[in-house]
């Protein structure tokens, strides 16, 4: 009789598990998946960048107001850009950020081969970047940081384009900003 419902039994403890390792508290193993895990709980605001011609127009206008070929190319090079910013405002988000909500971040990139750029804070940021690419060449890179003045907070910033590593530079020295404009 022990026999008939071993099999059954083996079901249902492959079957718990199973759910448990893709539950909530199983981290992300991709900056993507990252992006979908989290961008709509609590205390999280995500935001797209779209590289529509209008508002790729204006940044180049900007950009060679402020910085220069490198920024301005590196403008130009972006397809796409996803901003991911977390404010703890309530106990249980407090508890996620003291969970390590950075670390499974900056894992996900070093497991994804992303080469740091910067691992203090860059052009007077306080952003971690790195890049994946080859050489010179940059097709993606991501910024870790904090909202200013915001004690707890989480920044992920992702940019799929082509870029060099000194557009990615000159593009870093302007990210704090544009994610502070973004997360209101």
């Amino acid at each position: 009789m022990l026999a008939r419902f071993r099999l059954p039994v083996l079901f249902l403890i492959l079957l718990l598990a199973g759910c448990r390792a893709g539950g909530p508290g199983s981290p992300a193993t991709t900056v993507a998946s990252f992006f979908s895990k989290y961008e709509n709980r609590e205390g999280f605001k995500a935001t797209e960048w779209s590289a529509d011609l209008l508002q790729r127009l204006a940044l180049v206008k900007a950009a060679k107001l402020l910085g220069g070929s490198d920024l301005t190319n590196g403008i130009t090079g972006i397809r796409s850009a996803r901003v991911i910013s977390f404010t703890p405002t309530t106990s249980s988000a407090r508890e996620l950020a003291a969970q390590g909500l950075r670390a499974e971040a900056a894992g996900i990139l070093q497991n994804n081969k992303y080469d740091p750029l910067s691992t203090a804070g860059f052009g007077g940021s306080n952003y971690a970047i790195s890049t994946r690419g080859s050489g010179n060449s940059v097709s993606e890179f991501a910024a870790l940081g904090t909202l200013p003045d915001v004690a707890d907070s989480f920044v992920l910033v992702s940019v799929q384009g082509n870029f060099t590593r000194s557009q990615v530079e000159a593009l870093g020295k302007y990210l704090p900003q544009l994610v502070q404009a973004t997360a209101k």
